[in-house]
């Protein structure tokens, strides 16, 4: 079955289709955990320790083709600072043209512990969403010609 958007462009329906290779293949395929789920978690393809106060680039395992005027969001799971981990830059982009045969997805997670952190092979540490982009056009004007709000943050406390 076919849907027209409102810029005419016609789509099927059902899920978005994304083409996705496995750097290990016995890994299992990136999925979602239950049925309304927003993201598909993501492993890590080696066991890897993180040192204590400090970054570490995780491999996740899959590099990707995802449509034109889409990207990624990394997020980390729920789960994951229970371990003493976050994402090191809040969240992470792909963009849809990071897409080449050995363009893998990492994580880059801090360890804000005081000890080292192991991660096992194959453990879903991270969730992707994959959203549609809208490119934009910047022009440069002098003056807004709007009223101030006060400031950066001035809304609440």
């Amino acid at each position: 079955m076919l849907a027209v958007e409102e810029n005419n462009n016609i789509q099927a329906k059902g899920p978005m289709k994304i083409k996705l290779k496995l750097f290990d293949p016995k890994l299992p395929l990136p999925q979602y955990q239950s049925e309304k789920a927003a993201g598909i978690d993501l492993y890590t393809r080696l066991n890897i320790q993180l040192p204590p106060q400090q970054v570490t680039l995780v491999p996740l395992n899959v590099a990707m083709k995802i449509p034109e005027n889409h990207f990624v969001l990394l997020t980390a799971r729920s789960s994951l600072q229970k371990k003493g981990l976050m994402m090191a830059n809040g969240v992470g982009i792909g963009d849809a043209d990071y897409c080449g045969e050995n363009d893998e997805y990492y994580a880059a997670l801090f360890n804000f512990s005081n000890q080292v952190v192991e991660l096992k092979k194959g453990e879903r540490i991270v969730q992707m969403i994959i959203l549609s982009r809208k490119p934009v056009e910047v022009i440069q004007i002098n003056q807004l010609m709007t009223t101030n709000r006060g400031g950066f943050g001035s809304t609440g406390e």
